[in-house]
């Protein structure tokens, strides 16, 4: 009896892939509105609906923990497509690393669906400070150790660990502040409350522009398009610096590959329209997908490359 069960249950897997999805879609995002992780998740959310013909929403679980309380509760989720995860390299590369309990494995407890982009990290400073490139900052911060903060989105964020990895590389006393999203820490930054900060593209890109931000350094090893005329933190002053981002979508371990294979289809055509590359570098994102396979394989990379990182730079939060 048990056999014809199983047998039963494995016939009508493809089948019940078929259907998918026959209900709403969920997209957790572990972050709060606006950061580049969300912006990327309503864009794959609506294209999904509209291929979909059903409601692929996005929820926002910015509960802190550098993303952990998200991530981990879809982990915890049924394996069936409906509850997916917008991951980011603050996820799965840097909190496995700092927190003691993150709650759920980056590699065993995901199923890679697809890698969304990336995007570059830009040091941005308050206009009023006094320094126009990154060799100036760091002069300014060894005659001024403890006197100059930045902001991140989070205790344990790929922001914050930019700005430890730059303390260590330069020699630096500056103070990290951590917000409860991209946004409040943007706000202050702004407003001239903390001088610096490591921020996404995606959300420099306007207050550069308006001259109320300075973009100093790209946190990648190449100049990004969007701040083409931008060095990179590494060739103006401190070489070898990186702190790559990517984005990209998971599901819970177990998931059919029968979804997953879909869900990775339907995204890579999107991510392959001209227009879509446009829209994507408009934002200050590099689109790129690829097969599941490669995802996961991009994943392991950074978790590996981000783990020595945090181990040299000795962070580790409860």
């Amino acid at each position: 009896m048990k056999s014809l069960l199983l047998t039963a249950v494995w016939l009508a897997a493809p089948a019940l892939a078929q259907d998918y999805p026959s209900k709403p879609v969920r997209i957790v995002v572990a972050f709060s509105p606006g950061a580049a992780t969300d912006l990327m998740a309503r864009a794959v959310a609506q294209r999904l609906s509209d291929v979909f013909g059903v409601s692929v929403f996005v929820e926002n679980r910015a509960a802190g923990g550098g993303g952990t309380v998200g991530s981990a509760s879809v982990a915890k989720a049924p394996a069936d497509g409906y509850t997916l995860l917008m991951a980011n390299n603050s996820t799965h590369a840097v909190a496995p690393h700092i927190y003691k309990n993150p709650g759920y494995d980056a590699l065993r407890d995901f199923a890679p669906v697809s890698l969304v982009g990336w995007t570059s990290t830009v040091l941005a400073v308050h206009p009023a400070l006094p320094v126009t490139d990154v060799k100036g900052l760091i002069a300014l911060a060894r005659k001024r150790p403890g006197q100059l903060f930045f902001s991140s989105s989070g205790t344990g964020t790929t922001p914050h660990l930019a700005g430890e990895l730059f303390k260590s590389m330069a020699g630096v006393d500056i103070v990290h502040i951590p917000y409860k999203g991209v946004v409040p820490g943007l706000i202050d930054l702004v407003g001239g409350q903390v001088q610096l900060a490591w921020i996404s593209t995606v959300a420099a890109l306007p207050f550069v522009k308006q001259k109320r931000l300075r973009a100093l350094g790209i946190a990648t090893l190449k100049r990004t398009p969007v701040f083409a005329d931008v060095p990179t933190i590494s060739e103006a002053a401190l070489p070898g610096y990186e702190m790559p981002n990517w984005v990209g979508l998971l599901a819970p371990a177990q998931t059919q590959p029968e979804i997953v294979n879909r869900l990775n289809g339907e995204i890579a055509r999107w991510l392959g329209a001209p227009e879509t590359q446009q829209k994507m570098l408009a934002l200050g994102m590099d689109a790129e997908g690829g097969t599941a396979a490669s995802f996961g394989e991009s994943l392991a990379r950074s978790h590996a490359m981000m783990g020595q990182i945090i181990k040299r730079s000795g962070i580790k939060l409860e």
